[in-house]
């Protein structure tokens, strides 16, 4: 019958309509997997250490965007600045900042683009384009991350060697290892 018909077309349309409604609050909740975390000004230690030389850089800025579900959608940037080389000696600071070593007169930051972000084991994997002193190489940085509320902490070391990126300051350790620690 007719009016039959126009109660389950009605009925139909409305079921399509509740099944279009929850496709998209789902859709809503997969896209908010991903949370944005951006470094604070102090709570963060950037250190570095070599063979007869060690310190650390201050002036960290950084974005991470970590989608724990989709790792390949995440993505990090961060910057620090160059000139704030820490030894805990003048003299070697300022070895550090010539144009031998970092060149901080004409390159002020030091920077990390991600390119990739994987799962690895209980933590992940950063690959990027780190730029020091003028020149750009690919590393993989493996890092942790951990997030409690609305805070978070990553985790990581890697190693590079100095002169790939143009440092050849007499005295240069070959391999120097940097470690992260932000909040």
């Amino acid at each position: 019958s007719p009016l039959v018909e126009s109660k389950i077309s009605t009925t139909m349309k409305k079921i399509h309509i509740l099944t279009v409604a929850i496709a998209l609050v789902s859709a809503a909740f997969t896209f908010n997997q991903s949370a944005t975390w951006k470094s604070t000004e102090s709570d963060y230690t950037v250190s570095f250490k070599g063979d007869k030389v060690e310190g650390v850089f201050k002036g960290l800025k950084s974005t991470v965007v970590l989608d724990d579900t989709h790792p390949e959608k995440s993505k990090i940037s961060a910057s620090i600045d160059a000139t704030t080389v820490s030894t805990g000696n003048g003299m070697m600071n300022k070895h550090a900042q010539s144009s031998d070593a970092l060149d901080t007169k004409k390159h002020k930051s030091i920077t990390l683009e991600s390119t990739e972000v994987v799962k690895k084991g209980s933590g992940y994997a950063a690959t990027g384009k780190l730029t020091m002193k003028g020149v750009s190489k690919t590393i993989t940085i493996p890092f942790t991350f951990s997030e409690k509320g609305q805070e978070a902490q990553l985790s990581g070391s890697f190693s590079v060697a100095p002169k790939d990126y143009g440092i050849t300051r007499k005295g240069t350790p070959t391999q120097i290892e940097i470690t992260l620690a932000i909040k």
